[in-house]
């Protein structure tokens, strides 16, 4: 037992879901029941797909904090989970019973599919490019909880911003779009070159008109939204694909390994990567491991199906 902890035992007598049996501390986290340093507390994970819930929802779990946690507080997790923190175990059965009669379930820990984080995307963010919480909800509600040999992180950024980090996720997707300039309607204003904040795009010295290095193109689509002509305009949406990434005390960066991978595969990407992970890994080993341990070529070779209604990843993006 860590000595920071107040409980002198490793096990609890714990109802929940109308049943009674002594469980340890760490089956308990499995469960989305974490242990803190003061005897007898917990903190509460709740479900939140997409850092998104609805306003009756908040109300709800905001009374419910109020009557089971000693401090009456929650805290918003850094993955866009809410937590009621200071819950006695006593009290888990009554606090999901009445979680449930919201419409709120309770989180998971541990070797399984995690639920998902994502930034607003297309719906209202101007710089959105793909409906990263709609990607979300369809994982959170065919994915969630199954079973790997360690945790397992999806993540949806809309644009290349990445607010949702996909660089440090076992799985991750970020939106893109392809531009294509139509010269019939191009008034050589200059405003694209401007607005690209990449260099890609340079403004001819005589006509004013775009000179496009593709190389340089990050997708963004900020050329797309400067035009006042519509001159630039979008050639296909989609997303990047990037594996083993995990942030921690030993961060490692995911690799990109597809590019503009259509909505309609995502699903299909999420259940081959999962597959080939508990295929070729071992239990405790995050696929970040696993990847270095079997090299990304295996991984590739066995995405390759999927992979091939995209495009291959650019020499050198990152």
């Amino acid at each position: 037992m860590d000595r920071f902890i107040e409980d002198k035992v490793n096990k609890v007598q714990v109802k929940v879901g109308g049943t009674e049996e002594r469980v340890n501390f760490n089956d308990l986290k499995s469960g989305g029941f974490i242990k803190q340093r003061q005897k007898d507390l917990f903190t509460v994970r709740l479900r939140c797909p997409g850092g998104r819930i609805s306003t009756e929802k908040l109300i709800g779990i905001s009374k419910i904090a109020r009557k089971y946690s000693k401090e009456g507080v929650v805290h918003f997790s850094f993955r866009q989970s809410l937590e009621i923190l200071y819950v006695d175990y006593k009290d888990f059965d009554s606090v999901v019973r009445e979680l449930e009669e919201i419409g709120v379930k309770v989180a998971s820990c541990g070797p399984r599919v995690r639920v998902p984080t994502a930034c607003g995307g297309c719906e209202y963010n101007p710089n959105g490019l793909t409906d990263t919480q709609g990607l979300a909800k369809m994982v959170d509600e065919k994915y969630f909880g199954i079973q790997c040999n360690h945790k397992f992180k999806v993540s949806f950024s809309g644009c290349p911003i990445d607010c949702a980090r996909t660089k440090e996720m076992d799985l991750g997707f970020q939106g893109v779009v392809e531009p294509v300039w139509y010269e019939e309607t191009c008034t050589g204003c200059t405003i694209c070159a401007e607005a690209c904040k990449e260099d890609a795009i340079h403004s001819d010295s005589d006509t004013g008109k775009p000179i496009y290095d593709p190389m340089k193109c990050i997708w963004c689509g900020d050329c797309i939204r400067a035009c006042p002509t519509e001159s630039w305009q979008a050639k296909r949406y989609g997303h990047i694909v990037r594996v083993g990434g995990k942030h921690g005390r030993h961060p490692v960066e995911a690799r990109p390994v597809a590019m503009f991978i259509p909505d309609d595969k995502v699903p299909e990407v999420i259940e081959k990567t999962i597959e080939w992970y508990n295929t070729k890994g071992t239990r405790g080993e995050r696929i970040a491991t696993l990847l270095e341990r079997v090299g990304i070529e295996d991984y590739k070779e066995f995405m390759e199906g999927v992979f091939n209604s995209g495009s291959p990843v650019r020499e050198g993006f990152k």
